[in-house]
């Protein structure tokens, strides 16, 4: 007799073996012993689990994204201006870069931190620096002091994302996290929706004691970031093993689960230099930087310049702020569609080549010699296409690496990897091409192109390594060598 079960789609393999296809390993479902748990509801678990972490890390995410981004909507209002930067020198375009040299170097160590801290200390930790951080950045007062605050910004906020991925795919299998992982990242499309209305009614209090508008746009985020941090202190969840709000038959339940889909964890280890060498030298792990940096251009690109791409289109401030909105908004609700449909057929390769495709009709438009009114709509199309393709995208490759030590470092380094592309954006978009802004157009397509690319040759390369090891006969390792191996074990199936 198994547990409860229901209809839904994340309930489908409850029988004690798994599905057929290429995304589960039947050695390790075998080893599913569901008597144990035949009095717990899974649907009900997931629900449970779903309500501490999923919203807990999406508030997280849409306030580093929001401070980090916000100064786009700053820069409407006059921030260069008051600040003396000119631009003809492009010193804000390397204010934006100064952001991301922290913010890819620490990549690794931050995940590294994660582990030994417990999500719940270190992530609201690095929130409460950035707010308030973000906070000071409204205060400056010239191009150094804007400077110091981005490097700091960036050092505080560098393991927001791979940390929340990290611990979001230590709780659920490959075949249901996409629509919570989608979800989560969705929140950067809210971000910037609401950035723009924030920034549109915080207009309304230019000068007040003092204060142009741009300050009081980061005072008033930098503000309600650190409530929440303190808030989340309390609501954000630790791993599976020693997660307070489960019992202990549900702890065991939910590693259970986990590791009949993935493997075991290996969370009792520490990682060592070793851990990182042998997971870098692993080609699919580096492809997966690649496919990430490919979409990391033209977001970055969209994120910090889309309000005065739109400003060009002979908008008023506030108009632009407000006209920011639903681009960000049709990318949200694009996102939440693929990802359903990604985890209702358990495939994610298809949907990644579909959602990037709409994105290169979008910027072949803004290339070309279209009215206005046809360049804000491409807009649309290039943040559903960009933003629908990078959820999937690293949930895809984050769960095909199994174990806490291979998926602590291969997300770290594709999110730290992948946001060099950032650099690259910032400087995507210069003063001097407005208002075509062909250059900037032109890198975001180049750089589509290359996660195009890298995404299919990562999805031959899992093909063919599934492939050999369904003809593989055992190798004679024991669970221990298997356990340590992750995802390189022989038993392990990737998820296509």
């Amino acid at each position: 007799m198994g547990h409860k079960t229901d209809s839904s789609p994340d309930s489908e393999d409850r029988k004690g073996v798994a599905p057929t296809g290429n995304s589960y390993d039947p050695h390790l479902a075998n080893s599913y012993n569901l008597d144990e748990f035949s009095d717990i509801n899974e649907s009900k678990l997931l629900r449970k689990i779903d309500f501490r972490l999923i919203p807990a890390l999406s508030i997280m995410y849409l306030l580093a994204f929001l401070d980090r981004t916000n100064i786009a909507n700053a820069a409407v209002y006059g921030l260069q201006q008051d600040l003396g930067i000119k631009a003809s020198t492009n010193e804000y375009n390397t204010a934006l870069t100064i952001f991301f040299v922290p913010y890819i170097l620490f990549e690794i160590p931050s995940n590294v931190i994660l582990k030994k801290l417990k999500p719940h200390v270190w992530l609201p930790m690095c929130m409460m620096a950035f707010g308030l951080i973000t906070v000071c950045q409204g205060l400056v007062t010239n191009a150094s002091g804007l400077y110091a605050t981005r490097f700091f910004l960036g050092l505080a906020e560098t393991g927001m994302f791979p940390g929340a991925f990290y611990l979001i795919g230590m709780w659920y299998k490959r075949a249901e996290a996409q629509k919570r992982f989608s979800f989560f990242f969705s929140s950067t499309s809210l971000a910037g929706a609401f950035g723009g209305l924030i920034a549109a009614g915080i207009n309304h209090i230019d000068g007040k004691f003092g204060h142009r508008a741009w300050r009081w746009i980061f005072i008033i985020e930098g503000t309600i970031t650190m409530f929440f941090a303190i808030v989340l202190f309390f609501g954000i969840p630790d791993f599976p093993e020693n997660a307070k709000f489960l019992s202990e038959k549900e702890k065991r339940f939910v590693t259970a689960r986990l590791e009949a889909d993935q493997g075991k964890s290996a969370l009792e280890r520490r990682i060592t230099m070793k851990d990182v060498g042998n997971v870098l030298k692993d080609y699919k792990v580096l492809l997966g930087g690649f496919m990430y940096m490919g979409l990391i251009v033209p977001a970055y690109s969209y994120a910090f310049f889309a309000p005065g791409i739109i400003k060009t289109f002979n908008f008023s401030p506030v108009q632009t702020q407000l006209h920011s909105v639903p681009p960000w908004a049709a990318s949200f609700g694009w996102s939440m569609i693929l990802a359903w449909f990604s985890d209702r057929f358990r495939h994610r390769f298809a949907f990644v080549m579909g959602s990037m495709c709409i994105a290169i009709v979008g910027f072949g438009i803004l290339l070309s010699d279209a009215s206005s009114n046809a360049k804000y709509g491409a807009l649309h199309l290039v943040t559903s296409g960009v933003y629908g393709s990078m959820p999937i995208i690293v949930c895809w490759f984050n769960l095909n690496l199994g174990g806490h030590h291979r998926r602590s470092v291969g997300s770290a380094w594709q999110i730290g990897f992948g946001n060099i592309g950032g650099i690259v954006a910032t400087y995507a978009f210069l003063a001097k091409d407005a208002p075509k802004f062909i250059p900037g157009y032109g890198v975001s397509l180049g750089f589509v192109g290359l996660s195009f690319l890298s995404s299919t040759l990562y999805f031959f390369g899992i093909m063919r390594a599934n492939k050999i090891r369904r003809s593989t006969t055992s190798v004679g390792l024991t669970e221990f060598e298997k356990q340590e191996k992750g995802d390189m074990s022989p038993d392990y199936r990737y998820m296509y």
